[in-house]
């Protein structure tokens, strides 16, 4: 069926064969994550009418990613994850489902670092209140999920990097969970470098549990998680665009070409021989 509509979860192919677009989200029992994503996949369906777009989780919301692969049947399809870093979700978790499915499929990357994710941190802290010519004793708290794997600390590093060559102040990333600083420990970190305007800028997706503790942390102003900003919808485009080249981009996680080894050694044929993972 060909793509007619910004609310339909279930197209399945366009005229010439192009490859489904699958975001990947990770599920959150705070319904408001749910409502969020749908919509960001509303924009993505409107930048690109003519491209099948579907969703699946990883885990506590339907649909279930094993369960939107199943509905492919053997067709084409690029899983983009809707997460900021690397990490156990990307390097194994959707590569994993992705290679028990009949679907012929690759894995790009997570979203993060790039500038587009930057963009919309920005203009999240702006709606936020974050001033245009901010003093020397402005920072920002990047907050964010967390992960043991240090892939993942480093992608929120360089995040924060970006943020704060954006900025023109220090961005100091924080964790709500598996790993250091917490929210608190960043904000008294730079309460002694003397920053006393300290804002927290969300780096999660969409609205839940991890978002709104960090947001109670917050000494100063907050910004509301991404959710449905434009540059978010683009990036996920470019995710899609660029796993489908035929180069990929650097630094792909590992356990994303795992899917199409796995695949071959059950005897299956991949949609490409050689994995085009974004960056």
């Amino acid at each position: 069926m060909t793509a007619t509509t910004p609310t339909s979860d279930r197209d399945t192919a366009t005229p010439g064969g192009t490859p489904a677009l699958v975001v990947v989200a990770h599920g959150s029992r705070d319904p408001r994550a749910l409502s969020t994503v749908r919509a960001l996949l509303d924009r993505v369906r409107l930048l690109r009418p003519a491209l099948p777009v579907h969703l699946g989780h990883i885990e506590l919301n339907e649909p279930l990613l094993p369960d939107t692969l199943a509905a492919l049947g053997g067709g084409e399809a690029v899983l983009v994850p809707l997460l900021l870093g690397r990490g156990y979700h990307v390097k194994r978790d959707i590569p994993d489902m992705a290679a028990a499915s009949p679907a012929r499929t690759r894995v790009a990357a997570p979203l993060g670092p790039h500038p587009l994710l930057v963009d919309a941190l920005h203009a999240r802290l702006r709606e936020a209140g974050w001033p245009t010519h901010p003093a020397p004793d402005h920072a920002v708290v990047l907050a964010s999920a967390g992960s043991r794997d240090p892939e993942s600390r480093a992608d929120t590093s360089r995040t924060a990097a970006l943020l704060a060559a954006r900025l023109g102040v220090p961005v100091v990333p924080a964790y709500a969970s598996a790993a250091t600083p917490t929210v608190p420990e960043a904000v008294r970190a730079l309460t002694v470098r003397g920053h006393r305007r300290i804002a927290l800028a969300s780096c999660f997706t969409a609205p839940g549990r991890f978002a709104t503790q960090c947001a109670a942390q917050a000494p100063w102003i907050t910004s509301v998680p991404l959710g449905t900003h434009p540059s978010m919808a683009h990036l996920l485009l470019h995710r899609y665009d660029r796993a489908l080249g035929a180069d990929g981009e650097e630094n792909a996680p590992k356990g994303a070409r795992d899917c199409f080894d796995m695949r071959l050694r059950r005897g299956a044929r991949p949609a490409t021989t050689k994995a085009a993972l974004a960056r």
